[in-house]
């Protein structure tokens, strides 16, 4: 059986192949204008050099950012919007948090950069009331007909519905949608209660309008895709890796396309996971530092955190789906420095990408990048970048980073390249920091795990930075997020809204919560069905999603095996109590807990990436290793002769005394002078201060 993973970045797509030759790694540039063409040539490249078929191929696992790219870009689907009447401007007024509390000057994202134009929302007459769902106004069709009929004149098709209440009673969206369907059978709709079936209008209604403005591109790439595939010979299964860190059919995706926002950063962060548990290291926080961005996430004990729904915030706009719990800045090798207006040093989050890219690329970019800085320092050896398949250009890094940093602020290229460094650098850390010291966590428990083409580099003066304990390098660390896709498994989720205080909860309301949880479990294990997957390796978990009476936002609570009785519901009410405490250091145990939704997460388990071990050191000297030796710069500013070592023939066991710089295909790896890197079973590496067990 042979499998690949293929993650796409901003400025490379990465691959891993498993097959029964082994296993193997490649990088190709990502293809901006279209990133299928990108990922069909890397396909086929990493087939030719594992010596397979392209028809040998078995499943396909994709992380990708073409979702994310549109609400970023602000170029998706001109949406139009039926909505109840008197309703129309919620998407508009959202709710009372301002980004910014104490400035006069901002934009709101959801006013200056809307996912439904005021024009394009349409109120129909329509009413269902709570708490039970009742209608108390019918669905007047012929309003809806001439709504369908008005946004097919102004060329609109994508649709929302989003009506008050659907998720009590849902039957008002989905006559709707068939009206809709009657009038424009290639319509893209989504209703709210498909896709966020839980209480709170504007969250509701803003995570359906971001489904249909970014479906119609996101669902015709990922069709594209498996076209493209097919014409190559390709007829292996085509999974795609969603936000929560589980991954789903084309079809799935492409309905509901808001499931795959952080699809790539997800893959890295499962990588990443991985990499610490090969390392016997738990408690990890992983940097993924590509050409554009820098995704930084924690990982306590082991164990992926889904981001509170009260964060997960896409563009400004606010998005109802799992996520696994991220930073991103615009912090890469691409990340453009510059001098702003005020006369002020900035690096970033601006990015040169692929095209033009880096000034040292040759391909016409000017202005000097975090890449130049590496190369003008010495770090990054122009012959050797991916295994010298990209020629690099010195002189161009130099003559950028003079005429635009060094000139106007009278100094040295040699400071201006160690500022470009030490600002981004301090971005990063800054990251590192709200997602750790800022929710109790101590990175001096921590490991950090630095991959991505750039991270290696960036490793030990981040490790410096938040105090960490060391620094763990992937086997492959260029390749990590892709490395992760073939080490998730397929998974879906549904929700439906029960709202029952729990702890005066009444028979007939555990009834109602027991019947839910029912058919929730019925929905996943069907899709699972679907999928082929045989019920014996299906397992389906319910979750109850609770709060304090009165609070904003629910924490997940546990929910017991079998049905919720009076005699078991206490431990849904302690679970969540518990997770509380847990997040944010303090609980009332006193207080009414309110069940408001439940979640079924259904998953099968998929054969994971098998990655072997190296050979164990011989105990001879490591210039089996050595390739030869240049002048690099190291952060505190001298300047020493420093050799390169060949990952590929350092074994485990090997220790490399900086200073010192580890060269493979994929990524580069700085060991500054005081420290050592320390090669593990399995070729990934350990980075610590010489002396330091």
């Amino acid at each position: 059986m042979a499998r690949i993973g293929v993650d796409v970045g901003g400025t490379n797509t990465d691959l891993v192949l498993e097959c029964a030759k082994g296993v193997f790694y490649h990088k190709v540039p990502t293809t901006l204008k279209n990133q299928s063409i990108g990922v069909v040539e890397g396909v086929k490249h990493i087939c030719e050099l594992a010596g397979i078929g392209a028809s040998d191929v078995d499943l396909i696992v994709h992380g990708t950012t073409t979702a994310t790219n549109i609400t970023i870009e602000h170029n998706g689907a001109e949406t139009g919007m039926l909505t109840t009447r008197g309703f129309r401007d919620i998407l508009h007024i959202g709710r009372h948090k301002r980004p910014y509390n104490f400035s006069l000057h901002f934009a709101v994202p959801w006013q200056s950069q809307p996912l439904v134009k005021r024009r394009n929302r349409i109120a129909v007459s329509e009413r269902i009331v709570p708490p039970n769902g009742e209608v108390e106004t019918a669905l007047d069709e012929g309003e809806v007909r001439a709504a369908a009929r008005l946004f097919k004149r102004r060329g609109i098709r994508s649709i929302v519905v989003g009506f008050m209440f659907s998720f009590l009673n849902d039957a008002h969206e989905r006559r709707a949608k068939e009206i809709i369907l009657e009038e424009m059978p290639d319509a893209y709709v989504t209703l709210s209660s498909e896709v966020a079936n839980v209480m709170r209008e504007y969250e509701r209604f803003s995570t359906a309008a971001m489904n249909s403005y970014v479906g119609p591109k996101t669902a015709f790439y990922l069709r594209d895709l498996e076209s493209k595939l097919r014409e190559a010979g390709v007829s292996a299964k085509l999974r795609i890796m969603q936000s929560n860190g589980g991954v789903s059919t084309v079809e799935s995706c492409a309905a509901r396309p808001i499931r795959i926002l952080m699809s790539g950063p997800a893959g890295g962060v499962i990588g990443g996971a991985s990499e610490g548990e090969m390392a016997g290291e738990r408690n990890i926080i992983t940097v993924d530092i590509g050409g554009t961005s820098a995704d930084i996430s924690t990982i306590p004990d082991g164990r992926l955190k889904i981001m509170n729904p009260r964060d997960t915030y896409v563009s400004g706009h606010p998005v109802l789906t799992p996520m696994i719990d991220l930073v991103t800045i615009g912090a890469g090798g691409g990340s453009v420095a510059y001098i702003d207006e005020a006369g002020a040093f900035n690096v970033g989050p601006r990015s040169a990408g692929s095209e033009p890219g880096p000034a040292c690329y040759g391909r016409g970019g000017t202005e000097p990048t975090v890449t130049d800085a590496q190369i003008v320092l010495g770090r990054l050896d122009p012959d050797l970048v991916l295994g010298g398949d990209l020629k690099l250009d010195p002189a161009l890094s130099h003559k950028a980073i003079e005429e635009k940093i060094a000139k106007p602020l009278g100094m040295s290229v040699k400071d201006a390249a160690l500022g470009i460094l030490k600002i981004i650098n301090s971005n990063m850390a800054l990251a590192i920091r709200s997602n750790s010291v800022a929710r109790g966590i101590d990175p001096r428990e921590f490991s950090i795990l630095p991959f991505g083409g750039a991270g290696p580099l960036h490793g030990v003066a981040l490790a410096e930075a938040v105090y960490a304990k060391d620094v763990i390098v992937p086997v492959a660390p260029g390749i990590t997020a892709a490395v992760g896709l073939l080490k998730t498994d397929l998974q879906y989720e549904h929700t439906e809204a029960v709202i029952v205080e729990l702890n005066a909860a009444t028979d007939s309301q555990l009834a109602r919560i027991n019947h839910a949880a029912s058919r929730l479990r019925e929905r996943v294990m069907a899709e699972l069905d679907d999928d082929g997957i045989p019920r014996e390796r299906q397992h389906v978990e319910v979750v109850a999603e609770c709060r304090y009476h009165g609070q904003g936002f629910e924490l997940r609570a546990t929910m017991p095996d079998g049905p919720v009785t009076q005699a078991n519901k206490t431990a849904v009410v302690t679970s969540f109590h518990d997770q509380h405490q847990l997040d944010y250091g303090y609980s009332y145990r006193d207080a009414d807990v309110e069940l408001i939704t439940l979640r079924a997460i259904g998953k099968a388990s998929v054969d994971r990436l098998h990655v072997p071990k190296l050979r164990p050191t011989d105990g001879l000297d490591i210039d089996r290793a050595l390739k030869f030796v240049r002048s690099t710069t190291f952060d505190d500013g001298s300047t020493l002769e420093t050799p390169r070592y060949d990952k590929a023939k350092l074994l485990a066991g090997d220790r490399v005394p900086g200073p010192a710089i580890i060269v493979q295909h994929d990524s580069t790896t700085l060991v500054p002078p005081g420290y050592v890197a320390q090669v593990l079973d399995y070729g990934n590496m350990r980075v610590h201060r010489a002396g330091v067990a």
